[in-house]
């Protein structure tokens, strides 16, 4: 029986009851992978080297021999381990272009009787398939501030409340400034965060709106997609203007467990813009463990570069809004009825 080929939108969807194996080289899975699939190589990356050097210098059948003496003594734990993972569910597996990578190990695994199907023009089919999906209108809302003001937080409880959320940060394990990395793991690369961003939105009623906080066009080294950033910077803003008092003891709330060299070095990277006088006395204050002092000068720099973005903003509408408590949840229950106040298109569904 011949293995069944799926077109990208039916194999992401059939394979959420099942098990998505990546039987590219490890190299490849690293720089992007559809997000839960397993990476499955059939070759190291040394081996997929040896073979593609050989298919353009020799041609296809010298680099096809090779493929099979590197393969064949693999092909029993390839079956045993596709065993495991899989139990009892069906296996869904892709190569870069469906082509022989995914197809030999489809019938090598079809052969020892376990369910499988394939992905239709590989994983470069994933990609034109899910970037087509971000040029789609989303009904953004953004939320911004200067930092410290909760932002992330605020996103959260708005989630507690049945909105929708993308979480930008989080998908780009960064916060967005020279501190974001501490205490993050490696960022993902730009491909995978823009795969993850779309699986993502993929999970969400587009019909409704989706909150998402006001970033720059890159997350420490990541990039957000072109389309998704345009409609960011189009979409509504609400602004967060909370009292220095409060970002202060955020700050050093997210910060105050965090390895003291490594603030150093944030501190350092910021230091042309910061100012020699104002550094000595950051790293003065981080000396002396006073996280508040270290935390009030960051800000004196972080808010001249808040203010100077906002006026770049293409917004249509921004609104300001200035709480009066210091609790999460009702600021973000007032948050969420101001935009469906002032930002009633975002809510109007178009007959």
């Amino acid at each position: 029986m011949q293995v069944q080929s799926l077109e990208a939108d039916q194999f992401l969807n059939d394979s959420i009851e099942g098990i998505v194996l990546d039987v590219r080289s490890p190299a490849e899975y690293k720089a992007g992978h559809i997000p839960g699939a397993i990476s499955f190589p059939l070759f190291t990356d040394d081996e997929r080297k040896q073979v593609g050097t050989l298919y353009k210098y020799q041609g296809k059948e010298p680099a096809v021999e090779l493929g099979l003496e590197i393969v064949g003594p693999k092909l029993k734990n390839f079956v045993q381990h596709a065993r495991e993972y899989a139990g009892n569910k069906p296996i869904y597996l892709h190569c870069w272009r469906g082509g022989m990578r995914s197809n030999s190990m489809a019938w090598l695994l079809r052969t020892a009787g376990l369910h499988v199907y394939t992905l239709m023009g590989g994983y470069k089919a994933y990609r034109k398939y899910l970037l087509n999906y971000l040029t789609n209108s989303f009904r953004l809302v953004v939320l911004g501030g200067e930092t410290g003001s909760g932002k992330t937080e605020v996103l959260q409880a708005l989630r507690s409340k049945n909105q929708q959320v993308i979480d930008l940060e989080d998908l780009a394990c960064h916060k967005g400034s020279s501190f974001g990395s501490i205490g993050k793991p490696q960022q993902p690369t730009t491909e995978q965060f823009t795969n993850m961003l779309f699986h993502e939105l993929s999970k969400l009623d587009i019909t409704k709106p989706v909150w998402v906080e006001d970033e720059s066009r890159m997350i420490g080294t990541v990039n957000i997609p072109e389309e998704f950033f345009l409609q960011m910077s189009k979409a509504p803003l609400l602004v967060m203007k909370v009292p220095a008092e409060w970002r202060v003891a955020n700050l050093v709330k997210g910060y105050g467990e965090a390895n003291k060299e490594l603030l150093v070095s944030a501190f350092k990277r910021i230091q042309k813009k910061l100012g020699g006088q104002h550094l000595q006395a950051a790293l003065q204050a981080l000396d002396d463990n006073n996280l508040e002092t270290a935390a009030i000068i960051a800000l004196r720099y972080y808010d001249k570069a808040y203010r100077f973005g906002l006026q770049t903003k293409v917004n249509l509408q921004v609104l300001h809004y200035e709480p009066q408590e210091n609790s999460v949840q009702q600021m973000a229950g007032e948050i969420l009825t101001l935009a469906q106040n002032n930002f009633k298109n975002v809510w109007t569904v178009s007959n």
